[in-house]
C-alpha cells in the first residue's frame, strides 16, 4: 500500500495537514484451522498486504474519520454512546474506546486509511485495520499499552463493537509478524514461538474461490458443539482433560460407541489437526517445505472429508494443485468458500495458475483471483 497515496487523501480532506503513518498486516495461517476453540495451536505469518492509516491530533473530543476506499466520511465522539453507524468507523471507535477502558487517554483526531487486503479473501482486513489504530494511537498518546494488550484491544472491539465472536490469531499475526517467520501460537497459554519461513524456490499463492456459502456461522457453532460433546465424554475417563488439545486418538477410540458418528470424526480431525502443526514446526526447523506441503493436503482431507467444511469450489481448486504437482495446498480459514493457500515450486507456477484459472473457470463460469503473498513484519510506524 503506497504511503503517499494515503497521504495525499489525507492532506485534500484535512485542509493540507501532515500526519503521522502507521500500518498493520493482514495475515495467512498457514496450518492449523479449527484448532484455536480447542486449545490447539495455529501458525499464523503477517503478509506484505495491509492497511496505512494517517493520523493527526485534532485538538477536539471528536475523532474524524474518512475511508479512502470507501469514500466515506465520519465523525464521532469518544463516549460509549457516540458510537457511529458506520461498520467500518466502528473498528476505529471500538479500538479508542477499548483503550479507555484499559486506561489510557484518548484524544480526538483526524484520520485517513485505505488498504489492499482483499476483503472477503480471508486475509483479516479487519483485524489489520484494528492493529493500525491500536498500535498507533498507543504510540501517539503515550498509553504504555504492551503488544500482547493491543492485539486484544483488536479482539474485543470485534466483540464489543462489530458483534464477531473471533479468536485472537488475527489480531496476534497483525502485531506480532516478523518477515521471514511465522508464529506458532498456542490457543490455551497464548505462548508462542516464530519458526523461519524462507521458502527459496517457492512461492506462496491464495487461489480465491470468490465464494462464501451461507451455512457458515450455524456451522461453525454446530462444530464447535461436537468437539465439546466429544471432550465431555472423555473427561468421564479422564478428568484432567479439558480440550481436545489434551486428547490422543486412543482416548477419542475409548468413546467411539458414546459419542455420534459425527462427532467423532470432527474430533478425530481437531486431534490429527493439532499434531500436524507440531509435525509442520519440525519440518520447517529442517528447511524440510516437501513434510510442510504433504502437511498441508493432510489438512485439506481432513477438512473436507472429517470436519466438512470444505465445498465443491475448494476440493476443485485443491485437486487442481495436486494434479499440477503443487508441494502443498488446503482450504484456508473456516471453510465453506474462502481460498486455498498454495506452496508451488517457482517453476511450476506459471503452468498451475493459468490450469487453475482455465479449469476453474470452465467448470464454474468465473476464474479464481490470484494472491501472491510474502510474509513481512507486523504494526509499525511509516513515517
Amino acid at each position: 500500500m503506497d504511503l503517499q497515496y494515503v497521504r495525499g487523501h489525507f492532506s485534500e480532506r484535512f485542509n493540507g495537514e501532515v500526519g503521522s503513518v502507521y500500518a498493520s498486516p493482514g495475515r495467512v495461517n498457514l496450518i492449523g484451522e479449527h484448532t484455536d476453540y480447542n486449545g490447539g495451536f495455529v501458525f499464523p505469518g503477517a503478509i506484505d498486504k495491509g492497511m496505512v492509516a494517517e493520523i493527526k491530533i485534532n485538538g477536539t473530543d471528536k475523532v474524524r474519520a474518512y475511508s479512502i476506499d470507501l469514500n466515506d466520511y465520519a465523525e464521532f465522539g469518544l463516549n460509549e454512546e457516540d458510537a457511529p453507524e458506520a461498520s467500518w468507523a466502528r473498528y476505529i471507535f471500538g479500538v479508542c474506546r477499548e483503550i479507555i477502558k484499559r486506561g489510557g487517554k484518548i484524544e480526538g483526531f483526524d484520520t485517513a486509511f485505505a488498504g489492499d487486503v482483499p476483503l472477503g479473501a480471508g486475509m483479516s482486513s479487519s483485524a489489520a485495520l484494528e492493529s493500525t489504530y491500536a498500535y498507533a494511537l498507543n504510540e501517539m498518546f503515550n498509553c504504555g499499552i504492551d503488544k500482547f494488550e493491543l492485539a486484544k484491544i483488536g479482539q474485543a472491539t470485534e466483540h464489543n463493537y462489530c458483534g464477531v465472536n473471533c479468536g485472537i490469531m488475527d489480531q496476534f499475526a497483525s502485531v506480532f509478524g516478523k518477515a521471514g517467520s511465522l508464529i506458532r501460537l498456542d490457543c490455551r497459554s497464548l505462548e508462542y514461538k516464530y519458526y523461519p519461513f524462507n521458502p527459496t524456490g517457492y512461492k506462496v499463492v491464495l487461489l480465491d474461490s470468490v465464494v462464501k456459502h451461507e451455512l457458515a456461522s450455524s456451522a461453525y457453532n454446530k462444530r464447535r458443539h461436537s468437539c465439546e460433546t466429544v471432550v465431555a465424554a472423555i473427561k468421564k475417563n479422564h478428568p484432567e482433560v479439558e480440550f481436545l488439545r489434551d486428547c490422543t486418538m486412543e482416548m477419542l477410540q475409548a468413546v467411539k460407541n458414546d459419542v455420534t458418528e459425527e462427532d467423532y470424526m470432527r474430533a478425530e480431525y481437531v486431534i490429527e489437526e493439532i499434531q500436524r502443526v507440531l509435525d509442520v514446526c519440525d519440518a520447517l526447523e529442517k528447511g524440510d517445505y516437501e513434510t510442510v506441503g504433504e502437511k498441508m493436503y493432510g489438512t485439506h482431507h481432513g477438512m473436507s472429508k472429517l470436519y466438512e467444511v470444505s465445498c465443491e469450489e475448494l476440493d476443485f481448486l485443491n485437486d487442481c494443485a495436486k494434479k499440477n504437482g503443487v508441494t502443498g495446498s488446503r482450504v484456508m480459514g473456516g471453510g465453506f468458500g474462502g481460498c486455498t493457500i498454495n506452496l508451488v515450486k517457482e517453476e511450476l507456477y506459471d503452468s498451475f495458475i493459468a490450469d487453475a484459472k482455465e479449469s476453474f473457470t470452465a467448470k464454474f463460469g468465473r476464474a479464481p483471483k490470484v494472491y501472491d503473498v510474502v510474509i513481512s513484519d507486523g504494526s509499525r510506524k511509516l513515517a
